[in-house]
């Protein structure tokens, strides 16, 4: 065997051999080549820590991957009680149930029996009527909160609106005994930055435990940082709570008055490429020719890249830190949840010279509905940065806000990210749980970290009054 010379290139065709592996499914030759290039003592830290991830990578995969054909079969006969045979060999042969051959073997992604009903009208049809409704959230259906946003935004001539005074507490649960007795766990939770006109009035109330460092403004990817030594046969506990007011977005774009935005050094970062997510290959370059024709206009080739990314089934995800490329993953899958269209829909937008950022956190309701969402903003000459929200997609054209959604926020939303994949403060010593998104919070003690299954997490939020002299101000 000849022996790994560990040269930047060499290490780097290297990742890139096992992250190929991985994704065709060879996990045993992915991992003999990890333990080949990693006997050799050369090997920088960075280097070892990018080769040891893509092991963590093959262990996070099987744990996504847990369902044979027949647990499958017999999850979706839950649902369907008189499910045929031909049936569910048509819908596994379509693709409609998400697998992986790994090393010959055949598996199902443990979320693929309950996402075919968000993938296939005909299963829905035949869904057993007696089962609870698939459920959605608030805003995802046209409402009065979304006509309030609107007629404000033109009555008052401003694009922040309609504000939501709330309070949230987030906490994260470890499993007990997760880490031996006495040591530190280190825990982070995602904590919102003042953003002008869209989330201001911060105030932190309490956190348990009482220390905490809240991170810089700054900070991308903005958290509460906790530590508690960890007790013998109990849990290890953390939560925040705090105070902010969310205003809804509208601008109200005239397609006319868009042009070609000036690329300035500032905008520059957001129509580059920015690996392995925001990659323009020569699929999506022919994905997006074809979408957008001869059209010139920013915002119309926004809305028809937005309608196409909308016509993407929502289903739920395999951890993002499973997946070696997000669009490309959505577009091979034919599937992808909020954060996955969101970098597709990011990735095309700047293959056509819209700058375009991430922005992710929580969503929440008047009731007790609450979950975790992903958005973007893209920027539009001369409106400036304006947001949007390709999962919740577009309404009824009748309804007159068909777009709603390409220019327009609800105000049931705190966003606790404004970029993925970026540093926390402090920082984490082990992988990160999450490679992309912070809405959980992540965990980890002297020995490692601790992924999804070692913790939990919870989230709640209670809508106050707004202060005298603060609505619309």
């Amino acid at each position: 065997m000849v022996a790994f010379a560990a040269t930047p290139s060499a290490t780097a065709d290297a990742e890139a051999e096992v992250i190929a592996l991985i994704d065709a499914g060879h996990f045993q030759q992915a991992e003999a080549r990890i333990t080949q290039a990693l006997t050799d003592s050369s090997l920088d830290p960075p280097a070892r820590d990018a080769l040891g991830f893509q092991r963590e990578r093959m262990r996070r995969i099987l744990l996504d991957l847990t369902l044979s054909r027949d647990d499958v079969e017999q999850r979706v006969r839950k649902q369907i009680p008189d499910l045929k045979e031909d049936e569910f060999a048509k819908w596994d042969a379509a693709g409609l149930f998400e697998h992986q051959v790994i090393d010959g073997k055949r598996l199902y992604f443990n979320r693929s029996p309950s996402n075919l009903f968000r993938l296939s009208d005909e299963a829905l049809a035949r869904r057993d009527p007696k089962l609870p409704p698939l459920s959605d959230g608030q805003m995802s259906t046209l409402n009065a909160h979304h006509r309030e946003v609107r007629d404000q935004a033109i009555a008052l001539g401003k694009s922040s609106v309609a504000p939501r005074r709330i309070r949230v507490t987030q906490g994260i649960t470890v499993n007990a005994d997760a880490v031996p007795a006495g040591e530190t766990v280190r825990a982070w939770i995602p904590f919102p930055r003042a953003r002008p006109g869209q989330q201001e009035d911060i105030r932190f109330i309490e956190s348990t435990p009482g220390n905490h460092q809240i991170a810089p403004e700054s900070t991308l990817q903005r958290t509460v940082y906790l530590e508690k030594p960890a007790q013998p046969g109990q849990p290890t506990q953390f939560s925040i709570t705090y105070e902010v007011t969310i205003y809804g977005q509208y601008f109200d774009i005239d397609p006319d008055k868009v042009v070609p935005v000036e690329i300035t050094p500032e905008l520059a970062p957001f129509v580059d490429e920015r690996a392995p997510h925001v990659v323009f290959s020569d699929d999506l370059r022919l994905f997006s020719a074809q979408v957008v024709g001869d059209e010139k206009n920013p915002y119309r080739i926004a809305q028809k890249l937005f309608a196409a990314v909308d016509k993407v089934p929502w289903a739920g995800a395999r951890e993002y830190s499973t997946i070696s490329n997000i669009p490309e993953y959505v577009r091979r899958s034919g599937h992808g949840d909020c954060g996955q269209q969101t970098l597709l829909l990011m990735t095309l937008l700047r293959m056509n010279g819209i700058p375009a950022r991430w922005q992710s956190g929580m969503v929440y309701s008047d009731g007790d509905y609450w979950n975790l969402h992903d958005w973007g903003w893209m920027y539009l000459a001369p409106y400036g940065w304006v947001p949007m929200d390709v999962t919740t997609g577009r309404f009824d054209p009748a309804s007159g806000l068909e777009w709603f959604y390409l220019g327009g926020f609800d105000a049931y939303r705190i966003a606790f990210n404004d970029d993925y994949s970026r540093e926390f403060v402090p920082a984490k010593q082990h992988f990160r749980s999450e490679t992309v998104d912070l809405q959980r919070g992540e965990v980890e003690w002297s020995g490692g970290n601790l992924y999804f299954d070692q913790w939990d997490y919870d989230f709640k939020v209670k809508i106050l009054p707004l202060e005298k002299g603060r609505k619309n101000n």
